[in-house]
C-alpha cells in the first residue's frame, strides 16, 4: 500500500512540538493592524494549542 501524503496546506499552517502536541498560529494578524496595540499584536506571534476537537482531523491531515 502506497504512502499517505501530508495535507500541504495543513504542513505550512500547523507545527508539532517534540512531545507530540499540535500547535496554531493565532489569527487577527493580517491587517487591519494599524489600530492594534503593540501588546495585543505582540501576543499574536505565540503560538496557541489546538482545541482538542480539532486534533484528531489535523493530525490525521498531517500524517500521524
Amino acid at each position: 500500500m502506497p504512502k499517505q501524503k501530508t495535507h500541504s496546506g495543513a504542513k505550512k499552517r500547523f507545527k508539532v512540538t517534540g512531545t507530540g502536541k499540535i500547535l496554531r498560529r493565532r489569527a487577527p494578524r493580517a491587517h487591519l493592524l494599524e489600530k492594534k496595540s503593540q501588546k495585543r499584536k505582540r501576543s499574536f506571534r505565540k503560538y496557541a494549542g489546538l482545541a482538542k476537537s480539532d486534533v484528531k482531523q489535523v493530525s490525521k491531515l498531517l500524517g500521524r
